[in-house]
């Protein structure tokens, strides 16, 4: 390991892999690691935040450091007020984030079939002439299907073509935090200027700006300046601009000036080129048999692909087990509805409610009490106790620590309106489907 760093991230990667992206944002994304001795590991994390971990997840966080490291490692969680880095401003919170993952994905690297042609092509048209081709270029699809690694692309072509671009690369979640932020310090005049004038704006997962009067407003007032100085715009989203509820009506307009692209689920043919990519990145020979077996099994979501091949990889370095398709199922078996771990699926309720009903997934477990994020809440818990064998105590610790009252009352709720509500109920049926067949 070339530094703590880059170790740490590894073990974030393990741990994003094994507890799911809200899980991950929620209890780990926010640690620090202060230092490791060759045998100890030593983490910033604040009281609360250390004991929900050494109560829930620390089997999951020993057994990240031991996949990376190939051995035991202890791991200790301690106070980080004497050792808490500076912070980082809010402009450039997204920017940071997104950093750790722009470089590796490239239109080298993706992977071109029937399902994305279209939007590939468009992406590269955009990227060889910015502001010219296609402004703005609005990218849909389901989640797990490469609309972020577009992005990617798009940001390394400009930025290798011109290394003085000025390129942002945001998520829609974090413009709206941005922008409670600017309004609560009184620094929406330098919002205006980082975001007005640079050359390339490129968000992804707009589709969380819906609802959000002030943020709309920004960012209507930042198209409208960025197109009319011919500066390059780049959305994504999971529906089209029709799609968006709440959306604002001139922002839809605007959103469908340019060109909208779909990305749909690979056919198996794009499956398991996906699979072949992705293991020849790791130095891994994988048995045909075993690549089309994955693909076969693995059918809508190319991070599961790849976490499948990542998986493969570690227990051929870990354990020096033989590829075959007995490993194979061994690698599914975290990922398919039937043993997945309670995280991963307390994750995926979280996720798909949060996409259902067009809030953030951060606010579902936050403290807002507006009524939609209160119901979105309140039928993501009703559905992990339905879908799920966790405890209300249990389920009370993915949802922000409730107390067991609000647990009981939020499960009653939605009990007794679905009953009453046809709509409702096709709603909840809909959002278990999904997330039973992630």
């Amino acid at each position: 390991m070339e530094s703590l760093k880059e170790m740490w991230a590894l073990v974030c990667e393990h741990l994003k892999a094994s507890c799911g992206e809200v899980i991950y944002d929620i209890w780990f994304k926010p640690i620090e690691i202060i230092s490791f001795d060759g045998a100890k590991a030593v983490l910033s994390a604040s009281e609360f935040m250390r004991k929900i971990i050494e109560q829930k997840f620390a089997n999951e966080l020993k057994n990240a450091f031991n996949a990376v490291m190939g051995f035991d490692v202890e791991v200790e969680l301690v106070d980080p007020s004497a050792t808490a880095p500076a912070p980082v401003p809010a402009a450039d919170r997204s920017a940071v984030a997104s950093s750790l993952s722009i470089e590796k994905n490239t239109f080298e690297t993706f992977v071109v079939g029937s399902s994305n042609r279209f939007a590939h092509a468009a992406a590269q048209a955009v990227a060889a002439t910015p502001g010219a081709a296609y402004n703005p270029l609005f990218i849909y699809g389901n989640s797990g299907l490469g609309k972020t690694h577009l992005l990617c692309a798009i940001s390394n072509e400009v930025k290798a073509k011109n290394p003085d671009a000025d390129i942002i690369f945001t998520r829609g979640e974090d413009f709206v935090n941005l922008i409670v932020d600017g309004i609560k310090k009184k620094t929406m005049n330098e919002i205006h200027d980082k975001y007005r004038n640079c050359d390339v704006l490129l968000v992804d997962d707009i589709q969380f700006i819906a609802g959000k009067e002030s943020t709309q407003e920004e960012f209507f007032h930042t198209f409208n300046a960025l197109t009319q100085d011919g500066k390059q715009i780049v959305l994504t989203s999971d529906r089209t601009p029709k799609e968006i509820e709440l959306l604002e009506e001139r922002l839809r307009n605007r959103f469908e000036w340019g060109l909208i692209a779909d990305i749909q689920p690979p056919d198996i043919e794009t499956r398991m080129a996906i699979i072949q990519r992705k293991a020849d990145t790791l130095g891994l020979e994988l048995p045909a048999d075993v690549i089309q077996y994955v693909a076969e099994k693995i059918k809508t979501n190319i991070r599961q692909l790849e976490g499948v091949v990542k998986k493969i990889n570690a227990l051929v370095n870990i354990e020096g087990s033989a590829i075959n398709i007995a490993m194979a199922q061994v690698a599914i078996k975290d990922i398919m509805n039937d043993s997945r771990p309670v995280s991963s699926v307390v994750n995926a309720i979280i996720s798909e409610t949060a996409r259902t009903f067009g809030v953030p997934q951060s606010d579902i477990i936050s403290t807002k009490r507006d009524s939609k994020t209160a119901k979105a809440r309140q039928i993501a818990i009703y559905i992990a106790r339905e879908i799920t064998d966790l405890t209300q105590e249990e389920i009370s610790m993915y949802f922000g620590n409730r107390d067991r009252t609000t647990i009981l009352h939020s499960i009653k709720t939605v009990s007794d309106s679905s009953e009453r509500d046809s709509a409702l109920k096709k709603t909840i049926d809909k959002i278990i489907k999904n997330v039973q067949e992630q």
